[in-house]
Parts: C-alpha cells; structure tokens; sequence
C-alpha cells in the first residue's frame, strides 16, 4: 500500500477496520471500496426512517453516500481506533467494535497476506467480492476472492487466536455445594 510506506502502519487490516468503525458509525450498508492513489473511497447506503404525519406509517428514505479518504484522513482513523480500544484490565471480553469494523479487520488480514497492489471489493447482502491486483511473473493481474457471511464470522472468531490473544474466561456461576453427608 502506497499510503504507508516506510511507516509501522502499513497493513490493510487496521485500515480497514479503522474505516469500518467510520462505516459502522454512519450506518452504511452494502459497501463498497476502491484503493486510489492518494487514499480510499467508500460508497454505503443509509437507510432512514422518516415520519410523514402522525396519521401515517413512517417511510424508509435510501441514499447513497459517498466518501472520500485521503491520506491524513486514514492517519486520524487509525489514531482514533487506537484510542477507543480497551486493553489489560478494562478489557472484559465484551465485543467493542461494530459488525463493519471487525468484518474489515478480517477482510484487511486476508488482503495483507495476500500483498496486493491495489485493492477493491464489495458488500452484498453480506457476502464479499474482492478483486485485488497482484504483482505475477507475467506482470500484473487481477484475483478475485469471494467471502460468505458465514466465512467472515468464522473469520472473526478465529481472529483473537491468530493474533495471540487470551480470551477472557467466560464467567462461570459458583460451584453448588454439596449436600451434606449422611449420619447415623
């Protein structure tokens, strides 16, 4: 990725998940993303509910919003994501990050492992297409890869493991005594 060169934040994974949260707090769905040159740009529908009159049912108004972001932008995510996370102690195992965040964490690892020069991909109905250009002995070329819901929530829970983590113990309730013993 061109954006990071030379820098420690350099892998699709926190910059997808950084703009993932962006996605997740503007309620975009069925996303769309191209890498550009100077950055990203980020396509979503917002669905709204509107009400027209005490005596009617509220309707549902679909936009599509479009976003660019450049370099400095991507910067000031990954420096917010940073700071939002809860670590040691005040991190009790409850999930933090909303379904856009942790999908394009997922989605970011398999793209870094894949070392792409470029990148592209697109939500639907909660499956992935992605098209990624790769560097081949016979020059460039573009691979797709196709991800289901189910692999990205299988994605997801293998995430903490592949990263090393200790998940927190799931709370247990006390242990039930034993009833006394016998006597006579």
């Amino acid at each position: 990725m061109r954006i990071y060169e030379g820098s420690p934040r350099q892998d699709y994974e926190e910059v997808l998940r950084s703009i993932g949260a962006f996605v997740d707090q503007r309620g975009l769905h069925e996303i769309l993303l191209a890498e550009a040159p100077d950055g990203f740009i980020v396509q979503g529908i917002v669905s709204e509910t509107v009400d027209t009159s005490n005596w009617s049912d509220p309707t549902m108004t679909i936009t599509k919003e479009t976003y660019t972001f450049l370099d400095e932008d991507i910067a000031r995510f990954l420096e917010d994501s940073q700071a939002r996370r809860r670590t040691g102690p005040a991190n009790d195992g409850s999930p933090m990050a909303g379904p856009y965040e942790r999908t394009m964490r997922v989605i970011g690892r398999y793209i870094d492992d894949q070392k792409p020069k470029d990148v592209f991909f697109f939500e639907q109905e909660g499956a992935y297409v992605l098209r990624l250009l790769m560097n081949t002995r016979q020059g460039s070329k573009h691979q797709l890869a196709e991800f289901t819901a189910d692999d990205l929530e299988s994605m997801i829970r293998q995430g903490p493991r592949l990263r090393g983590e200790q998940m927190p113990a799931p709370s247990q309730p006390p242990p039930v005594p034993a009833p006394p013993a016998p006597t006579g």
